[in-house]
Parts: C-alpha cells; sequence; structure tokens
C-alpha cells in the first residue's frame, strides 16, 4: 500500500492506494497534517511507501519522523517524468505542476491534455499528444480573489464563496460573488476557448477544492476530478520505479 500526501498553501490532503485503487483519503489543515498521517499509518499498517511532492525544508524535516515506519519518496525535479519539459525555465516549474502534467500523459496517453487546477491557484498545463509539457498560466484563486478585495480596499467585505443570483449583482455582496465567480469561470472557458483556436482536439481535466463547485457550471465539457493530483502522485510515483 502506499500514502500520497498534497501539502498544499492552505490544506493538506492524503490518499491511500492498494493495488492501483484510492481505498482511503482525508483532508487537514496546515497544522494538523503530521497528526493526520500518523493515524493513517496506524490505520493502514501495510502501507510501505509516503509519497509526497518536494517541499519547503521544515515540512521534509517534520516527515523524517516517518522515516522508520515507511519509505519516504520525494517528487523532484530529479525524478524521471513521463513527458519532455519545453518549459523555458524548468527548474522553476512547481512540482505540483510537472505531477499532474505527468498524471495527464499517464491517464490518456497519445492525446492532447490541459489540467487546470482550480486551488488557491489556478494553473493550466498543456501536454500534446507526443508527451511534450508545453507551460500553461496561472492566475489568482475564488477565495484569493475576495481576500483580495476586502484586503485591498476600505470597505468591502470578505466574504464566503456563493453562486451570483445575478450577472449584474443588486447589492455590493452580490456584485462581489458575480465579479469573483463569473471572471473565474469566463476566464477558464476563455482559456480553454482560446486553446482550443490552437489544438482543435484535448482534454480537459479539472481537479482542485474548487472543482466540484465550477465543474457544472462551465460551458465546456471537462473531466472533473477532485483527487487528480494524489492519483497523479502515485502514478508518477509507479512509473518512476518501472523507468
Amino acid at each position: 500500500m502506499v500514502l500520497t500526501i498534497d501539502i498544499g498553501n492552505t490544506r493538506t490532503k492524503g490518499a491511500v492506494f492498494e493495488y492501483d485503487a484510492l481505498v482511503w483519503q482525508f483532508v487537514t489543515t496546515e497544522n494538523d497534517w503530521q497528526k493526520k498521517v500518523s493515524e493513517t499509518l496506524e490505520k493502514f499498517l501495510n502501507i510501505t511507501d509516503l509519497v509526497v511532492a518536494s517541499v519547503g525544508k521544515t515540512q521534509k524535516e517534520a516527515l523524517e519522523i516517518f522515516r522508520d515506519r515507511v519509505k519516504l519518496r520525494f517528487i523532484s525535479h530529479e525524478t524521471t517524468f513521463p513527458f519532455e519539459n519545453k518549459y523555458a525555465t524548468p527548474t522553476t516549474l512547481g512540482i505540483d505542476r510537472m505531477v499532474l502534467a505527468a498524471g495527464s500523459v499517464l491517464q490518456f496517453p497519445q492525446q492532447n491534455r490541459l489540467v487546470i487546477d482550480a486551488g488557491t491557484c489556478i494553473t493550466y498545463d498543456y501536454t500534446d499528444s507526443n508527451d511534450n509539457y508545453l507551460g500553461g498560466a496561472i492566475s489568482p484563486g475564488i477565495r484569493l480573489r475576495y481576500e483580495a478585495l476586502h484586503a485591498y480596499t476600505a470597505r468591502l467585505p470578505l466574504l464566503e464563496t456563493e453562486f451570483p443570483n445575478d450577472m449584474i449583482g443588486d447589492s455590493t455582496a452580490q456584485a462581489i460573488h458575480s465579479g469573483v465567480v463569473n471572471g473565474v469561470m469566463n476566464e477558464i472557458d476563455g482559456f480553454i476557448d482560446s486553446c482550443r483556436d490552437r489544438w482543435p482536439n484535448f482534454i480537459i481535466i479539472l481537479t482542485g477544492g474548487d472543482a466540484e463547485f465550477l465543474a457544472k457550471r462551465l460551458k465546456n465539457t471537462i473531466f472533473a476530478n477532485p483527487n487528480f493530483l494524489l492519483e497523479s502522485l502515485y502514478r508518477t510515483f509507479q512509473f518512476s520505479l518501472n523507468d
């Protein structure tokens, strides 16, 4: 059994895999992830490997407490990936984005793929049918947009995510919801349409914390999977073992 964890900006997600099947998962806060990992290892005594995308020095040191229980597997720029990295600055490309691209290549072979990760930031990552990673884009996520409107203005309130009643907001709150949510949806649909102008056929994978909120509201047909990063971590690990 393999435990994969994604230590994000605001939350940590984990998933246990057995024979390629996801059998358990958790979401926890930034401060409690060590405890949750420990509880998961106690629940599943057959876990042999802990796979995590390369993280900061402090977090790596925090993971060392598990070394006597499992093999620690850090996915980093030195890991073998199933694509050719065409990024102009390959060492600055985030490991999470590389893992998502790897997952798309391994799950959808010989296709053009666009992975959209709607989390703290919205990232777009494109790989072509010849398994070349071409790059993408980064923009603020839904939560960041709400927080920025509140932090950088004098009187706009900080609101929780809510789908607007109408495109034309009839109150300050509804105007903010419309601007944030419709802005994100129009951005994503617009990015997809721009890609389609260049590459007529490609599969679209939507993942991240806001994937379910957005999935049914986008005009483009997508494959929505909130667990795609965790599954891609597992696939990347398996690929690196077999390379």
